[in-house]
């Protein structure tokens, strides 16, 4: 309880530190156009809750983050636990993975809308793709750092596969799993804000983008920011539940 009380204390602070320096930043600066203060970032932040299109554009775009995650997860899971399984799949598709890996995310949206369409599948896949590689090379990583002698323990005791699955290979496997999913997160809703800049009718990404053609400093901020106070609640409570369960089992470990 101790450790929790302490990271609380410690993020409020941090938050409220960088609070203050973009508060002085804005005061230097004087120029509302440029860097406008918190209160007013805030300001515009409860006139556009107020009219509804914050809630609009905010659901859009959490829609297609969990969209794209579910298939990202899913597929890269799926592809890195084979590839980490047998070694005839991973010579074959690694060379795929280390392209896939490279190929920017403005190339894979734009190819996306290309082939597909200005639409939703398209925008859902590019952002899907752009993620998948990921995950199945950290899957991958995870299955190949397998301990054999749990493996060999779980045999001896003739255990199911079902049995094997659950109680051998997930507990050795959710750090990886956890890391995939905070770092998917982070990677996912970004490259989402430029699906959305590009070729989208609704979303942050798409208001983000209407405001940068007209100048409005304040409400790019408004709007970006209230996706990443939603990330950041995510970080500290979902997340952060995860990756301590990830980890206990290694801290309970003997010796």
């Amino acid at each position: 309880m101790t450790d929790t009380r302490f990271d609380a204390k410690t993020l409020v602070l941090s938050l409220l530190a960088m609070l203050a320096l973009w508060w002085a930043a804005a005061w230097v600066g004087s120029d509302p156009s440029v860097l406008p203060a918190p209160n007013q970032v805030w300001g515009i932040f409860t006139d556009e809750l107020a009219r509804g299109e914050l809630q609009v554009h905010f659901t859009a775009t959490l829609l297609r983050v969990a969209a794209a995650f579910s298939l990202a997860m899913g597929f890269g899971c799926a592809i890195g636990f084979f590839m980490g399984v047998n070694t005839t799949i991973n010579r074959w598709f690694s060379p795929w993975l280390v392209v896939l890996l490279n190929v920017p995310a403005l190339v894979v949206i734009v190819l996306c809308y290309l082939w597909i369409g200005l639409n939703e599948v398209a925008a859902i896949t590019a952002v899907a793709l752009n993620k998948t590689a990921m995950v199945a090379v950290s899957i991958r990583e995870g299955v190949q750092a397998l301990d054999p002698k749990l493996r060999d323990m779980a045999r001896v005791f003739r255990m199911s596969r079902g049995a094997q699955l659950r109680h051998v290979i997930v507990p050795q496997l959710w750090p990886y799993i956890a890391s995939s999913i905070r770092n998917g997160l982070a990677i996912i809703w970004k490259i989402v804000l430029v699906v959305e800049f590009l070729g989208r009718s609704n979303g942050i990404g798409f208001q983000i983008h209407l405001y940068f053609q007209l100048f409005e400093t304040g409400y790019v901020l408004a709007y970006a920011l209230s996706f990443v106070a939603f990330m950041l609640l995510l970080e500290f409570t979902l997340l952060r539940m995860m990756e301590e369960r990830a980890t206990r089992w290694r801290q309970s470990a003997p010796g």
